[in-house]
């Protein structure tokens, strides 16, 4: 591998391989995102890839580089989502056998559905990093070409046909965000769109917690937090040596994102535009929110890279996005422990137009005298600007309320 380096002729080659067995997602205009932020952006729908991830172009690539005896011999990879996914499907689709080693404890939703590609999943360690040296072990013991998701040129260049596509559907880009997680997406995208339009600007999104590549891009000390991220998918300590060179040489910044801005921002995506998108995108609109001067009177391209987020962290991430926007609000009232209280709020809050989900009357515990109860009242309103002129109405009818929101 070692004389095989990443430049745009290997990007243009890997494209011409890969184009009529990956999908030219859309580049989409980001309709209502744009009016909220102000600025034109537009989103590259890799959600829509194979295994809904831009993945598979990388895993791809490398696939169809190999010799007649690797295919014959097998390939293994090391990963918990969308490159386990991207190299069973291929690797299937080409005949070629694959193992893929997954951290003890993978959502079995994710097992099943690498293994239903095809592959073999062995369990292995607490994440990515805990099982690259078992699979490299594995590989050495059985022959098999070990396919790293980012630590290598060919799949790098996979990745980098993302970029290729984003300029060629609309040549007039002058950003374009990329999440990083190992780097192997933003290095392939940053060459050869740099080389397509040599004055884009090249942005690199990470969640806070795993911010190997800001660290060193910004000359920073790394602020690796153990803590689990909803950006799973960039969740990587130790990036490629040979990709932050390729990031220092071709990318303009590279900022990062709290979890709670990443968390909004997929929220936003699903709200606002209707896309099911995991933690690494939310992190490149979190970073665009947070940087909006050096998006303005741009336009802006970002790669939703990828759309497997669990379906009951999905729900959870809906239901505190609603509450985020006052959608649905808790209303907690001390009220005398008389008949009528809960029929008065109760009328009060539908003719102000809002809805009643839940309540909880409380009259055993002791945070209010004998002869009153403690009352939460769930409600959906229209935003938080309809909370305030609802709470606003209580007072004046004498009930004494507070909310979560603080209103």
């Amino acid at each position: 591998m070692s004389h095989i380096s990443l430049n745009p002729t290997l990007i243009h080659d890997t494209n011409e391989a890969i184009c009529s067995a990956t999908i030219r997602t859309p580049l989409v205009p980001a309709t209502r995102l744009s009016l909220q932020l102000g600025i034109d952006l537009h989103l590259k729908l890799e959600n829509l890839q194979h295994t809904n991830a831009f993945k598979s172009r990388g895993a791809l690539a490398k696939l169809l580089a190999l010799t007649e005896a690797q295919k014959k011999a097998g390939v293994i990879a090391c990963s918990a989502g969308n490159h386990a996914q991207g190299v069973a499907y291929h690797a299937t689709r080409l005949g070629i056998a694959s193992t893929i080693v997954m951290p003890e404890g993978t959502p079995f939703n994710k097992v099943k559905r690498t293994e239903d590609f095809g592959a073999t999943v062995v369990l292995h360690g607490k994440g990515f990093d805990d099982g690259v040296q078992f699979t490299n072990d594995l590989a050495a013991r059985d022959g098999l070409t070990f396919i790293h998701p980012f630590d290598d040129p060919i799949v790098a260049a996979g990745q980098g046909t993302v970029a290729l596509e984003m300029l060629d559907q609309d040549p007039d880009l002058d950003v374009i965000v990329v999440p990083i997680g190992g780097g192997g997406l933003i290095a392939g995208m940053a060459i050869a769109a740099k080389d397509t339009k040599p004055d884009i600007t090249i942005i690199g999104a990470q969640a806070e917690h795993f911010d190997a590549v800001a660290a060193q891009f910004n000359n920073a000390d790394t602020h690796f937090d153990p803590e689990p991220t909803l950006a799973e998918g960039i969740a990587v300590k130790a990036p490629s040596a040979a990709n932050i060179a390729h990031i220092k040489s071709h990318v303009d910044h590279v900022f990062t994102a709290t979890e709670a801005q990443i968390e909004d921002a997929v929220f936003d995506l699903l709200s606002a535009e209707k896309l099911v998108a995991e933690g690494a995108p939310g992190a490149g609109l979190a970073v665009i929110k947070n940087n909006l001067d050096l998006f303005t009177g741009k336009k802006v391209g970002l790669v939703v890279c990828g759309g497997n987020i669990d379906s009951r962290l999905l729900s959870t991430l809906i239901l505190r996005g609603l509450v985020r926007d006052g959608r649905i609000t808790r209303l907690t009232f001390e009220i005398d422990d008389t008949p009528g209280q809960l029929a008065d709020i109760s009328r009060i809050i539908g003719e102000a137009g809002a809805n009643v989900v839940e309540v909880i009357h409380q009259r055993m515990m002791q945070s209010v005298s004998l002869k009153q109860a403690e009352l939460d009242v769930v409600i959906e309103a229209r935003d938080i600007g309809h909370v305030k002129t609802i709470v606003a109405t209580l007072r004046d009818h004498g009930f004494n309320v507070r909310t979560d929101s603080g209103v």
